[in-house]
């Protein structure tokens, strides 16, 4: 079972701390009480993304502790963002990384211009009075303190069963250059079957790329992440984020009509899943196709690469078969082409001559 859920913007993903190399810098999977606070206040104001409700015994204890909290003025208030300003989804996650709390109090950290756009004409001190209030009021941190074990059994759950899939040192090799960006991987026990992808910026840091990993339980099951190769899908597909996008801005004169053109005649899809614009819709594709040569780079059988191929098919990704053929002959000449983006006019192309046929079988048709 994969999800892939508002990744949009993000999404950049990866890091490369400055005081050791590529390969030695090990990423760590965390538990964060603001992502936690973010998604049980969304849960309790009924954000249907945050109500999944799959996370086990961990949901039925949030909903004791919470439920008598739905009526709460933080509650009624972030209601009102929702339905003001569309605070929802990745913007509720892009709030959480821009949080910090001492045990007593929740601040804010980084700068308002790096939170999710949905964010700018929301008074931020007044959100964090009423979040205040809320995680005072509800004795959040005790909350969060009383679940540390079972914070710590899941975390190393997904360590054992998915970490062993990632394999980071073929990025920089497929795509032929170096990442500067400090990746993150956070499990959102709250957020079901929702990954979402956000990032922040501190002052003289490097810049924090979060990939925020959903939690479920499964009764077929024994333990957390027990089909950790599934469950890679996602994180195999954030980390893509943090080479992809930025190459996007590299070829926009290329790609900006094509992705405008796919976007329209696949608009129903496409919008379905929150991509709304040409260069989301590039990005998604690339990602998607570098996420099955990874597979087929990477030791995954042929039928779970096929799979994964069927499933991007099935949400609409029609040229994904073209897509990825270009970028396998691309990975076996890379004699020619150094770079990802060096091969980004070849993409041009194949996306061009997907669009041409698509279109040739649609006046046949006629």
């Amino acid at each position: 079972m994969r999800f892939y859920k508002q990744i949009k913007h993000f999404l950049l993903l990866l890091t490369m701390l400055s005081a050791v190399g590529y390969a030695d810098a090990q990423i760590k999977v965390e538990t964060s009480e603001t992502v936690e606070l973010m998604s049980i206040i969304s849960r309790t104001a009924g954000f249907r993304e945050y109500c999944m409700d799959n996370g086990g015994q961990y949901t039925s204890d949030t909903e004791t502790w919470f439920s008598t909290y739905r009526q709460h003025p933080a509650v009624a208030y972030i209601k009102e963002l929702r339905n003001n300003y569309g605070i929802s989804y990745d913007a509720v996650m892009s709030m959480a990384v821009h949080l910090d709390t001492d045990g007593h109090k929740v601040s804010f950290t980084g700068e308002k211009s790096d939170l999710e756009k949905r964010w700018q004409k929301v008074e931020i001190d007044t959100f964090l009075v009423r979040l205040n209030q809320f995680y005072s009021d509800t004795r959040f941190h005790e909350f969060y303190k009383q679940h540390q074990t079972f914070y710590e059994s899941v975390l190393q759950a997904y360590e054992k069963n998915v970490m062993k899939y990632f394999h980071q040192d073929w990025y920089p090799q497929f795509y032929g250059t170096e990442p500067t960006e400090q990746f993150r991987v956070i499990i959102g026990f709250t957020n079901g079957g929702g990954n979402y992808g956000t990032n922040r910026q501190m002052t003289g840091q490097p810049k924090e790329i979060f990939a925020i990993c959903g939690y479920y339980t499964d009764e077929t099951m024994s333990s957390p992440f027990e089909n950790g190769m599934d469950y890679a899908s996602t994180l195999i597909h954030e980390f893509n984020h943090s080479f992809v996008n930025a190459l996007y801005d590299a070829n926009s004169d290329l790609l900006d009509d094509i992705g405008k053109t796919l976007l329209g005649r696949h608009y129903r899809g496409m919008s379905s899943q929150a991509y709304g614009n040409a260069a989301t819709v590039i990005n998604e594709s690339v990602v998607r196709a570098a996420v099955i040569i990874y597979m087929q780079e990477n030791g995954f059988t042929y039928d779970q690469v096929k799979k994964e191929m069927c499933a991007q098919v099935e949400r609409d990704f029609l040229w994904m078969p073209e897509l990825v053929t270009t970028l396998r002959y691309y990975s076996k000449h890379r004699n020619r082409y150094k770079t990802l983006c060096d091969y980004y006019p070849e993409i041009a192309k194949c996306l061009e001559k997907y669009l041409e046929e698509e279109m040739k079988r649609i006046e046949k048709s006629l």
